[in-house]
């Protein structure tokens, strides 16, 4: 006994979850100085490290961000969007809003999305001390671990909501349309 007409899908109704999207999604934790960038596999289960790209004021850092994300042909760019306990937007929030147009604007038509990453820094410093790196070499690496922990927050919302995680910034599906598709 079906509830809708034959051959209905029940993931086609508004609102309902779809099956997880394969493939590979980029991460990046953006700053002032570095940008940590990391990938998950195919199948969406390991997100791991990539590099650390340093932020250059001629913006060949975008072209290298560019470049990664064709490189591991992404299916899109999770940005992530800092903001204070309290949900408020500060200036670091801009300007990773704003570095998330420029990625967007470059791989058009490829989706790009912010993603709230409060305390992932924080998180990722405590990783690495747990792990037993040196509190002196975490710059080295703490970029890539948040954007680590970016790509799996990203991941698990879309697993437990069946829509891509966070705020579409480039050009691509909307939120509402995403949810009827």
């Amino acid at each position: 006994m079906t509830d809708g007409p034959a051959g209905a899908d029940p993931a086609d109704e508004p609102g309902a979850a779809r099956p997880f999207r394969r493939g590979v999604r980029l991460g990046l934790d953006v700053g002032t100085v570095r940008i940590g960038v990391a990938r998950c596999d195919p199948s969406g289960i390991l997100a791991t490290p990539v590099r650390t790209v340093a932020r250059q004021k001629d913006g060949s850092d975008l072209a290298e961000v560019v470049a990664l994300a064709r490189e591991h042909e992404a299916i899109e760019v999770v940005v992530g969007l800092p903001r204070s306990l309290s949900g408020r937007q500060g200036k670091s929030a801009a300007a990773a809003r704003g570095y998330a147009v420029r990625v967007a604007a470059t791989l058009a038509p490829l989706p790009v999305r912010l993603v709230d990453e409060r305390l992932t820094t924080v998180s990722a410093h405590q990783a690495l001390h747990a792990s037993g790196r040196p509190g002196r070499r975490h710059r080295e690496v703490v970029d890539q671990v948040a954007a680590v922990m970016i790509v799996e927050q990203a991941l698990e919302i879309e697993r437990r909501t069946g829509v891509p995680a966070g705020e579409l910034v480039g050009p691509g599906p909307t939120r509402a349309q995403e949810e009827t598709e």
